[in-house]
């Protein structure tokens, strides 16, 4: 296996008063030669958008592009003809194929958002675009991995999916947990995002913002040394040919 902690305090930030945001990977007018992606994931931007503020119509074509709400809840409209709100507690998923505009503005008047934002490079271009929102109780399912989205070939009908090879679980830990995150595809690589808590991976701490990116491996071994929210991202590391 190899492997690299991505420490909270290496991301890039931005901030716009009504937006707070952190860049995992280069984004906007924040650009690092050395984190532009993880495979096939492009974009995990970390967001606190101020109440009634947030994110006029705008364009995407050929990408996955998935929404956790972390605090608070998001109202979305697309030229599709959706207009919905998703909260904490639900995971939304938009191909954007040969084309989509739409907005996504804080549900609260009173009260700031906080939401995890990825983009996924898709496996083939130019479908047709699609909308999908889903709840999942993570509460209920306390101390395992629940998987939220999943490759349409290999989706179970319990999760959301997306046109690409790519899984993401998510999940709430007890402190003095141990488990094991299981690669789903050999060849994929994993990048587990640390929302709240501290985890021990393979020896290497981490911290609360903190990311943990694997390639090469058939498991890896997880501890949770506090209360503990992750979500864990597998990807394919390259394009198919």
């Amino acid at each position: 296996m190899r492997s690299r902690l991505f420490p909270k305090s290496e991301r890039g930030t931005a901030n716009h008063g009504w937006l707070q945001a952190n860049f995992s990977f280069s984004f906007g007018n924040y650009y690092n030669p050395e984190m532009v992606q993880f495979g096939m994931l492009r974009v995990l931007n970390d967001d606190t958008i101020a109440a009634g503020m947030g994110f006029g119509t705008h364009p995407h074509e050929n990408m996955e592009i998935i929404t956790i709400p972390l605090e608070g809840g998001l109202t979305h409209r697309d030229s599709m003809g959706n207009e919905e709100t998703v909260r904490f507690g639900e995971v939304q998923v938009m191909s954007a194929g040969t084309g989509i505009r739409h907005s996504e503005m804080n549900a609260s008047q009173t009260e700031q958002a906080k939401t995890l934002q990825l983009w996924i490079f898709p496996e083939k271009e130019n479908v047709t675009p699609r909308y999908g929102q889903k709840s999942f109780d993570l509460e209920n399912n306390r101390n395992s991995l629940v998987n939220v989205v999943s490759p349409e070939d290999k989706n179970d009908g319990n999760a959301l999916w997306i046109h690409q090879q790519a899984f993401l679980h998510m999940g709430l830990f007890d402190a003095g947990q141990n488990f094991n995150y299981d690669i789903k595809i050999p060849g994929n690589g994993l990048y587990l995002f640390l929302i709240e808590g501290e985890l021990e991976i393979n020896g290497q701490a981490v911290h609360e913002r903190d990311a943990f990116g694997a390639v090469e491996f058939e498991t890896v071994a997880i501890t949770t040394k506090a209360p503990s929210k992750m979500l864990a991202i597998e990807v394919p590391m390259q394009f198919k040919d």
